[in-house]
């Protein structure tokens, strides 16, 4: 009795053996894996057969297409991702194009082992991997790559899908050109012959041209001339000269190279530079006046102001005759920026309504000092005759210039033109007031 209980327990625990084995477990598990592993690489085998047959232009039949739910389709969008026709017209052309592939939805029990398998067989792919939430989940890569909603609303995807994106060139339309028949045409003067729009026409001459920087067209001149309305409101001791076409603000006595006892003149009529003889060092020269002769200057109104040799005024510079021995005073530049000269602050005189002048006491010292053409001197009342530099202030008007010549003229816009030459019978008398002022005093 006891030998058959324990043959009949060694038989049972022999079967317990067999049928639950660990190594038997083992291999059921590794079966199951493989089969699920095979399946999940046949879709994507079968996803991207049927993409690049898209791609060369042709079809992939195949069983796995149907079973799969496998579609592909060529989409198009414009710079904000909305969907287009694919035209390869210039105008209409979109600005993305994409072959965009899609199988069936996959069980989220799959979606590691298909990662696993897009990993290890398909990581040179690109853009292939599995949607989910509005992203591609790309195997081999830790970033997610967003969908534009449009491509979802179009393809009307669902988390699962497997999808493959590529992108694709739309090629260039093919153009033909004609040959226009009516080639002799025959243009009348002042046209001439141009192809347009597919046949010949005949146009005319534009003979206005395009002026550069800061120049105008002159049609009765027929070139390009300095526009006087963009010409700036130099400050300091600078003048606004056109160089290459542009308006410049230089100083009168700047880099201009003149050969021996010469300087740089500025010609305020032509702004145009010229090379003068240097006062400066004909003064030095000995000469054949041993004592200057003073040259006496009648001012306005009876008044008269006396130049001697060395009663300048501290903005102007004593200018000898060597042939008549004569001294006269001319305005001095340089003295601008010395207090003496203007005691005020050079800024406080800038702007749009603000602009420097000098004091010219008559027409008489205009016209020896030739800095500017008398013509163009206001001699009023808002004008000072002091011989000296003088600030004008426009108050609410601005600076006039185109009249203004800059520090010597300074005219405000609400001005009038500067006085008109006097006839015989006015300067006659003017000589008969100054007369009989002079015998009352």
């Amino acid at each position: 009795m006891n030998i058959f209980l324990i043959m009949l327990i060694s038989l049972f625990m022999g079967g317990y053996y067999m049928f639950f084995a660990p190594n038997t477990r083992v291999a059921e598990q590794e079966t199951d894996h493989a089969i699920v592993v095979s399946d999940l690489r046949s879709i994507a085998e079968c996803a991207l057969a049927v993409h690049n047959a898209e791609i060369t232009g042709g079809t992939f039949n195949d069983v796995c297409v149907e079973q799969n739910q496998i579609k592909t389709e060529r989409m198009c969008f414009d710079a904000r991702f909305s969907v287009t026709d694919c035209l390869s017209d210039g105008y209409k052309r979109p600005q993305y194009s994409f072959i965009i592939t899609t199988t069936g939805a996959l069980d989220v029990a799959d979606y590691n082992a298909m990662m696993e398998i897009l990993e290890k067989n398909f990581s040179t792919s690109g853009t292939l991997g599995i949607y989910q939430d509005n992203v591609i989940m790309v195997a081999g890569s830790s970033a997610k790559q967003a969908l534009p909603k449009s491509v979802i609303d179009k393809m009307e995807l669902e988390n699962g899908q497997l999808i493959y994106m590529t992108h694709f060139d739309i090629p260039d339309a093919e153009r033909t050109f004609t040959k226009s028949e009516a080639e002799n045409v025959v243009c009348p003067a002042g046209t001439q012959k141009v192809f347009r729009f597919g046949r010949w026409q005949c146009v005319g001459y534009n003979i206005k041209t395009s002026c550069g920087g800061d120049q105008v067209w002159d049609a009765s001149a027929m070139e390009c001339v300095p526009d006087d309305s963009r010409k700036p409101l130099c400050a300091g001791v600078e003048t606004a000269v056109m160089i290459d076409g542009v308006w410049e603000c230089v100083a009168p006595f700047g880099e201009y190279k003149c050969p021996g006892d010469q300087i740089a003149r500025l010609n305020y009529e032509t702004l145009q530079w010229e090379c003068t003889a240097d006062p400066t060092k004909s003064a030095t020269k000995r000469g054949k006046c041993t004592m200057p002769k003073p040259q006496i200057v009648r001012g306005r109104g009876g008044a008269t102001l006396r130049v001697v040799a060395n009663d300048c005024t501290d903005c102007e510079k004593a200018i000898t005759n060597e042939e008549t021995c004569t001294v006269t005073c001319v305005p001095d530049l340089s003295k601008l920026s010395s207090p003496k000269c203007y005691p005020g602050r050079m800024n406080d005189c800038r702007g749009s309504s603000k602009a420097f002048y000098f004091g010219f006491p008559n027409e008489q010292y205009a016209e020896q000092s030739g800095v500017v053409p008398v013509k163009n001197i206001p001699f009023d009342k808002s004008h000072s005759q002091n011989r000296r530099f003088n600030c004008l202030d426009c108050g609410k008007d601005t600076i006039d210039s185109s009249r203004s010549i800059y520090p010597y003229v300074a005219v405000c816009k609400s001005q009038g033109l500067p006085r008109e030459e006097k006839s015989e019978f006015d300067i006659e008398k003017d000589n008969d007031d100054l007369s009989r002022s002079s015998s009352g005093d």
